[in-house]
């Protein structure tokens, strides 16, 4: 069965994804937003219906290759020989929005300490940041279940999230998704700056400077705009992966 497919991953080739999808895991260990050998990003395939690829479980994000992704369906089975098999916290989660939102092609779930004290707090995200501005309109709350293990809870965190990007999983961690790679490893990082920002300035005595619903609304429609036509993520991840290969002396 094929599925709609955003166009931006659907113009790339398997072995290009595995390349891509290898460097961000190492991107994600590089800034130090890795937790152990867990947590996990994703990519659909183009014409695989709705399989995506994903970390080989027990491997740390440095040891992630191109050849050792595996590819898995909805169900999280492997649906391709590998001796690996996919973390069983992750199917719920990326299978869901894999099969249901056609708009997505890139799936990646962290709990760095910001961003995971966020998730603790009843308000989430607020919007007053420049970063957190930016995600105006764009996040969904889902109540804490447990570990994403059942795949009774796929619908309703289906439907937290609706038609929005960044999903927070209330005091346990969030997921972003967008259309490929570079966008959603650039709204990772906007979503990063954002907790890390929303953390220190609650930390300092004084009140916050609110921004008007209207700014808010303009930063997140600017940001898309940025994004969209001025190939904004793309420059963004491009240029941290040529940055990286330079300080671990591979480029």
């Amino acid at each position: 069965m094929t599925v709609q497919t955003p166009d931006l991953i659907k113009d790339k080739t398997e072995a290009e994804l595995r390349v891509q999808l290898a460097d961000f895991y190492h991107l994600v260990s590089y800034l130090g937003w890795t937790e152990l050998i867990f947590n996990h990003i994703s990519v659909r395939v183009p014409g695989e219906g709705h399989a995506y690829l994903v970390n080989p479980f027990g491997l740390h994000y440095d040891e992630v290759t191109p050849e050792n992704l595996i590819k898995v369906g909805v169900d999280g089975r492997k649906i391709e020989d590998s001796p690996y098999d996919a973390n069983p916290a992750g199917f719920a989660l990326h299978g869901v929005i894999h099969e249901h939102r056609a708009d997505v092609g890139c799936v990646a779930h962290t709990h760095t300490t910001p961003i995971s004290a966020i998730t603790l707090k009843e308000g989430g995200f607020e919007h007053d940041s420049f970063y957190g501005a930016q995600l105006t309109g764009r996040v969904g709350y889902h109540t804490f279940e447990g570990i994403t293990l059942y795949d009774e809870e796929r619908a309703r965190m289906l439907a937290s999230l609706g038609d929005k990007h960044v999903l927070v999983l209330r005091n346990h961690g969030i997921a972003v998704c967008e259309a490929d790679i570079p966008r959603t490893f650039m709204l990772l990082w906007t979503v990063q700056r954002a907790a890390e920002i929303q953390c220190a300035a609650n930390a300092l005595p004084g009140a916050n400077t609110p921004l008007p619903v209207e700014t808010q609304m303009k930063c997140a429609i600017d940001a898309k705009r940025l994004i969209d036509g001025a190939r904004f993520a793309e420059l963004l991840f491009d240029a941290m992966v040529r940055k990286m290969k330079r300080d671990q002396g591979r480029g």
